[in-house]
Order: structure tokens, then C-alpha cells, then sequence
């Protein structure tokens, strides 16, 4: 069993690092994408949309497949899609190609996300503790390797194609090879049950997930939408950097256009060391404690951004900013997995949506409000909607008071087994 699980670790967590170096791979390189394929600044922004937008439906569409279809399944063949999406995207030279590619990759990555979060979920629960930070970990790792890769690229002004092929024929079969040693939750379930002679996992619940309907449906959306909020505000301060800080460091703080690249990776860097030790905070003070933390630290790195006298100043809010935002994604989708303990996979794809949401909100919100009001002011939005990450904290606990009146209430799964679920 020790075995089973460790190569399910291992195997999980290089599918996390391989997603982070291909998506890594494709937004750094937009601007060589967009010389490619002629595509004007007017039309860009609809291409870019349209990426999280059938991501969004992937998740959703992934929700329902796995009342039939394992996610290790899913994650399986939607791997391969994704890298192979991303080789698309070097390989043509014409829009419709382009779109077909793009396409593509954001219904596969949709899949993708939700798939690994769910096995993510599954195996921390069988584990007994936070492990969920780890795979993330990978994530921001692979994020790192991804966007060196892109520099080399652009440095030596390789062709797209040129810079994206050895990655796919590296990542391609060893992601493959990898998801021989998936574990499923229902298969992680029945490890843990063998090991201490309980029954297995009722699966009615999720037989019966999305069909939710009066107290039980009620109380699942009550459980879920502080979840989807927080999810929301961590992706618009996630989107706020990866879109923004280029330009906030060097049109407002004066920067060079060399240094100007410097915050994202600072970022990116301090997000890995995060969630590298994120996991033994959660173990040590629980979940609410480093939620809470993270959203305090966040919101101080948007502030300081916001207040910076100079670029140095604005680097180390930007260096704040990845510490704190760091662990809130996880975190989330752990908390859906406790809360929904018999229809995990159905709450986290849900909750998977909000993560594309927040990515379409984000970017556009600064921008308008930058060119309406001021970029400085503009940091302040997302620094609120952070800090309101606070008034959700409970939601995180391993057995949140659910009413708000000091007491404890049956588990999600328990109130709808011989009712609807989720």
C-alpha cells in the first residue's frame, strides 16, 4: 500500500510540474505568438479570453465524466492533449490554425486542472495529512523551468516550434508513462479502508452528484460559495502580477525595461518556496491559521506595491505578494474535498471554474480601472478583495461551524445520502 500511494505521489506531482512548464511555455511567449500569426492588439485580447473561457467549460464538462470515467483517465489523455495543443501553437502559421490549437488547449486544460486536483484531494485524504501545497509546489517549479525555457527561446531567437519541441518529446511519454501509477480516490479510499477495516466509501453521493435540491442543495451551495470567492480573489491577485507587473514596475516606478521582468519570476519563485514549506504550516497550525496568514501577507505586498516610492520597494511587495497568495488556491481545493467528502471530484470541478473566472476578471479590472483612475489606486482593489479571504477562513477548518451558531452539524455527505448529494 505504502508503495501504491508513494508512486501516486510521485507520479501526480510530476503531471503538476509538466502542466506548470507548459502553461508557463505559452503565456510567456505571447508576444512571439502574436508576431507569428499576424494577430492585431484589437483581436489578442479575444484570443486570450477564450483560453480560460473552454477551460471553464472543460471543468465543468469534466464534472460530468467522472460520474463515469475515472479522473486518472482523464488526466491520462488530457495531458498529451495540452502538450500536444502546445506544440500546435508553434507549428502553424495561419489564425484558424491558431484557434484550432488554442481551442484545444483550453478544453484539455480545464480537464487537466480539475483532474489533478481531484487525485490531488483524494490522496491527501488517504494520507491523513497536507500534502495538496506540495503538489502546487511542482506547479510554480515547473512554472520556473517553463519560463527559463522561454528565455533561451527568445534569446537565441528560436522558432516557436523549434523552442516547444524537445519540451513535448521530453514531458509527452514521461507524463504518459507516469499515469500508470495514478491513484484514483476510490481507489485511495479502498487502500485506506483495507488498512483499517472500515467499509468502504458510500458511492451514492456520487451517483447522485448535480442533482442537488431543497436543505441538501441549500446547504452544499452555503458550503461552496465562500470557497468559489476566495478561489476568485486568489486568481485576480494571481492575474493582477502575471499581467500587470511588467508594466506597474516600469510606467509608474520608473524602472528599466531589464528589470521590468524581474517581479513575475521574483513572484514565481516565491510562490515554490511557499507552498515548498506551506505544507508543514498547515500540519503544525492548521489550515485556517495559514489561510488566514497568506491573505494578511498578500494584501500587505498589494499594499506596498501600491504605496512604493521606487522599483525596489515595489520588487519586495511583489516578493509579499507570492508568499501570501501562494497558499490559497490549494487550501481551497483541500477545504472542498473535506466538506464533500462523498462527491469530492464533483466539488472540485465545480470550484475549478472560479479559478478561470477570476484569471477573465482580473487583468481587465486593473486595466480599466488604471486607465480610468491610476495603477497605483487599482492595487488597492485586489488587496480588498484578499483581505475579505479573512471573513471565509472558517470555511478551511476540517469541521467548520457551517451555521455560524457554535455548532456542528452533520458532514455534507451524511445530509445527502437518501437525499440528492450534491
Amino acid at each position: 500500500m505504502t508503495d501504491v500511494l508513494r508512486r501516486g505521489r510521485a507520479s501526480l506531482a510530476f503531471s503538476f510540474l509538466a502542466q506548470g512548464a507548459t502553461f508557463a511555455l505559452l503565456v510567456t511567449r505571447i508576444p512571439a505568438i502574436q508576431d507569428r500569426y499576424g494577430v492585431s492588439d484589437a483581436l489578442l485580447p479575444a484570443f486570450l479570453a477564450a483560453v480560460p473561457i473552454l477551460a471553464g467549460v472543460g471543468s465543468v464538462t469534466t464534472e460530468q465524466l467522472v460520474k463515469r470515467i475515472r479522473p486518472s483517465r482523464l488526466l491520462r489523455w488530457s495531458q498529451p492533449v495540452v502538450l500536444l495543443a502546445l506544440l500546435g501553437v508553434g507549428a502553424g502559421d495561419r489564425l484558424v490554425e491558431l484557434a484550432v490549437a488554442l481551442g484545444a488547449f483550453g478544453l484539455a486544460v480545464g480537464a487537466l486542472d480539475a483532474s489533478m486536483n481531484m487525485l490531488g484531494v483524494s490522496l491527501q485524504r488517504t494520507y491523513g495529512r497536507s500534502i495538496m501545497l506540495g503538489f502546487h509546489a511542482t506547479y510554480s517549479l515547473g512554472g520556473i523551468v517553463g519560463a527559463s525555457l522561454a528565455w533561451v527561446g527568445a534569446h537565441w531567437h528560436l522558432s516557436l516550434f523549434v523552442s516547444y519541441l524537445p519540451v513535448v518529446l521530453v514531458l509527452l511519454p514521461a507524463a504518459f508513462v507516469g499515469s500508470r501509477w495514478y491513484v484514483d480516490g476510490g481507489a485511495a479510499s479502498g487502500l485506506e479502508a483495507d488498512a483499517d477495516g472500515s467499509a468502504d466509501v458510500d458511492a451514492s453521493v456520487d451517483a447522485e452528484v448535480g442533482k442537488g435540491q431543497g436543505e441538501s442543495g441549500a446547504l452544499v451551495f452555503r458550503l461552496l460559495l465562500p470557497l468559489c470567492l476566495v478561489m476568485t480573489f486568489a486568481y485576480i491577485g494571481d492575474s493582477t502580477v502575471s499581467n500587470w507587473s511588467a508594466k506597474y514596475l516600469q510606467d509608474v516606478l520608473g524602472s528599466s525595461e531589464q528589470l521590468a521582468t524581474v517581479p513575475y519570476n521574483v513572484y514565481m519563485v516565491m510562490t515554490l518556496v511557499g507552498r515548498a514549506v506551506g505544507d508543514f504550516g498547515v500540519r503544525r497550525f492548521g489550515a485556517v491559521a495559514v489561510v488566514r496568514l497568506g491573505a494578511v501577507v498578500a494584501a500587505l505586498g498589494f499594499a506596498v506595491v501600491a504605496l512604493a516610492p521606487g522599483a525596489w520597494v515595489g520588487m519586495l511587495g511583489f516578493t509579499l505578494l507570492g508568499l501570501g497568495l501562494c497558499v490559497l488556491v490549494p487550501q481551497t481545493f483541500a477545504a472542498a474535498g473535506r466538506l464533500f467528502p462523498g462527491a469530492s471530484d464533483a466539488a472540485i470541478a465545480r470550484l475549478n471554474i472560479f479559478n478561470y473566472v477570476g484569471f477573465l476578471i482580473g487583468s481587465p479590472l486593473v486595466g480599466a480601472l488604471g486607465d480610468a483612475w491610476n495603477y497605483r489606486g487599482a492595487m488597492l482593489v485586489p488587496m480588498v478583495l484578499v483581505l475579505a479571504t479573512l471573513g471565509y477562513a472558517r470555511s478551511f477548518a476540517p469541521e467548520p461551524d457551517r451555521y455560524g451558531d457554535g455548532h456542528e452539524r452533520p458532514r455534507t455527505a451524511d445530509v445527502g445520502r437518501g437525499s440528492n448529494g450534491l
